[in-house]
Order: structure tokens, then C-alpha cells, then sequence
């Protein structure tokens, strides 16, 4: 498999640590969001779209982070990352649309740089930012189990989302301390060689 990515990027980050969960092995393309080698015609030809990330799977690719961990939960089931009850693979599909629907997209560049372009300055941007965490993590903290993880003993699709959210959280310099729950499934997500193999500070692209 052949993943375009980028080191910063939350939503390849996800797609990272799913693939080093299950012991997928991949070659990393970077693709530079912040040089906008996404909208070359290049990465164009591979994601119409122009986002991060996209995985080639022998020849085909899919793009959309939730489509891939969904595609790599059926074709490699082990380790699971949805439990197998009905309820409670709702319950962590729940946390992880709340992530990846409610607060990733608020943060993202792309609408980053539409506040920008209509006149907002960036103290201005960055309070949008935390807000739209704040919102998000109190949800969250409220949702998730006792731990360790998000649900339990073993992570889940809730870890794998919550994980890079945090990353992009401490970017912006938004408080986490009101998260108890959330900070402890993290430190047991970064106990685990999958989650440092997939951080952002360990990629090729990072230096």
C-alpha cells in the first residue's frame, strides 16, 4: 500500500496509526499542505478532491480518512477497532464522527484560510479554533469510559480519532486539563509503539 500523507495532518494521522495497529506495512508519499502540493496536477490526478491522506491499494485509491480505517477494519479485522456489540460500536463510532465531523473541520486549513481571506486576523482565528475544541472535548470527556482507553482495555476507532485531535489541540494552545478522561486514554494510546510509530514528530516529513 502506498499512503499520501502529511506529518501534521490529523486526518493521515489517523489513517497512520490504524495501519500500525494492524501491522500494515505501507510506503509514505508526503504531500506539503502548507506548499499546496495538494492542489498540484499531479496529486490532483491521484484525489480529485486535493485532501490528505490517500491510500493506494494495488493500484485503486480511496481517499477519505473514515472510508480507509473503515476499508482496513474489514480487509485486516484484526485487531479490531469496533467492538463487536451493536450498541457499543455505536457508542465509539459516536465519539469518532464527533471528532472527525464536529470539531476536525472547524480547525482544518482549508477554512482556516477562508477566515483569513475574509478579513479575520489570526488572534481572531485561533479563538475560533479553541472554541470549536472546547465545544467538542466537553462532549467528548462526558462520552468516553473509564479507561484506559476510550472503551476499555484495547484502543478503539474513538482512539485513533481522539489521539491526532489532541495533537492539533495543543497547536493552538487550547486548555486540556478540564479533560481528565480524555488525557488519561491519551497517555495509554502513547504507551503503545503504534500510536509513537504513527505521531507526527516521527515521520519522514517532519524535519
Amino acid at each position: 500500500m502506498k499512503l499520501y500523507t502529511y506529518f501534521r495532518s490529523s486526518a493521515a494521522y489517523r489513517v497512520r496509526i490504524a495501519l500500525a495497529l494492524k501491522g500494515v506495512p505501507y510506503d509514505s508519499v508526503p504531500i506539503h499542505l502548507v506548499r499546496n502540493e495538494q492542489a498540484s496536477d499531479a496529486y490532483l490526478a491521484v484525489n480529485p478532491q486535493g485532501r490528505i491522506p490517500a491510500l493506494d491499494v494495488d493500484g485503486t485509491t480511496l481517499v477519505q480518512s473514515p472510508a480507509i480505517i473503515e476499508f482496513l477494519e474489514e480487509v485486516v479485522p484484526q485487531p479490531p477497532l469496533l467492538p463487536a456489540d451493536p450498541i457499543e460500536r455505536a457508542r465509539v463510532r459516536a465519539v469518532a464522527a464527533l471528532i472527525g465531523c464536529d470539531i476536525h473541520p472547524l480547525n482544518n486549513l482549508g477554512p482556516l484560510r477562508r477566515l483569513k481571506a475574509m478579513g479575520h486576523a489570526q488572534g481572531e482565528i485561533d479563538d475560533w479554533i479553541r472554541h470549536w475544541i472546547a465545544e467538542g472535548l466537553r462532549a467528548v470527556e462526558a462520552m468516553i469510559g473509564e479507561g484506559p482507553f476510550c472503551f476499555g482495555d484495547a484502543p478503539t476507532l474513538a482512539d485513533v480519532y481522539l489521539v491526532p485531535q489532541l495533537f492539533n489541540a495543543r497547536r493552538f494552545d487550547a486548555p486540556l486539563e478540564a479533560y481528565p478522561r480524555i488525557l488519561a486514554a491519551e497517555a495509554a494510546c502513547l504507551a503503545l509503539p503504534a500510536f509513537r510509530q504513527a505521531a507526527p514528530e516521527a515521520q519522514p516529513d517532519a524535519a
